[in-house]
């Protein structure tokens, strides 16, 4: 917390991981300031002593609130969901609760990390491409099938839950590596939903105290 009582979000622009929280704070109208973690620049702020000591892991987000320092993007979801549960990010219902987490991990555990940055070093320049988007291919095609037996207006049902999070910056991502999304009318219906709502604006990379100017909107 800083002097003011607000919770810092240690934070990346462009991370889809920091991005779902920065959705999840605005979607709960919790005020926060951001602490900019640029993860290119000086060989990676995230390798910094200073920022190791609050992540190990070398990864944003970070969020510290209520005295307590939290990594992982879904742990921190989860988090505010329990302590400010309005509106809730988690469905009351085991089953729809179950869809949320089944789609958010998909997503979150099956698909970003295999296209991130620190993959793609390992892949090599001139593989990238073809990597990212055959990892975000594979696993679009198994998220479309699930989301058309759990969709309603959203994700799972007609309430934005912690699985949208996942999805919006997981189609960013998508859109950024140039896979096409013509097989997916169910993720593209849903994402469309989805940016049309102050929320997900306000927490759109391109919005970002940390944003270049050049990729400001």
């Amino acid at each position: 917390m800083t002097e003011s009582g607000k919770p810092i979000l240690y934070s990346y622009f462009r991370s889809s991981c920091a991005w779902r929280v920065r959705s999840a704070l605005a979607l709960k109208g919790i005020d926060y300031e951001t602490m900019p973690i640029n993860l290119i620049k000086d060989g990676g702020q995230q390798f910094s002593a200073e920022f190791q000591a609050l992540n190990p892991m070398k990864q944003v987000p970070v969020l510290k609130i209520d005295g307590i320092t939290i990594g992982q993007s879904l742990a921190i979801i989860e988090y505010l969901d329990e302590t400010r549960p309005t509106p809730r990010l988690l469905p009351q219902d085991p089953r729809k609760r179950a869809s949320v987490r089944m789609i958010s991990n998909l997503i979150a555990s099956g698909i970003q990390p295999l296209q991130n940055l620190g993959v793609l070093k390992q892949v090599g320049q001139e593989k990238q491409l073809t990597w990212a988007q055959n990892v975000i291919s594979v696993g679009f095609g198994a998220l479309e099938r699930i989301l058309q037996s759990t969709a309603g207006e959203y994700c799972v049902g007609d309430e934005v839950t912690m699985a949208d999070l996942c999805l919006v910056p997981q189609v960013a991502n998508a859109e950024r590596y140039k896979v096409d999304l013509t097989p997916y009318s169910t993720i593209r219906r849903i994402n469309k939903s989805l940016l049309a709502l102050e929320a997900f604006q306000v927490s759109h990379p391109c919005r970002q105290p940390d944003t270049p100017a050049e990729l400001r909107a």
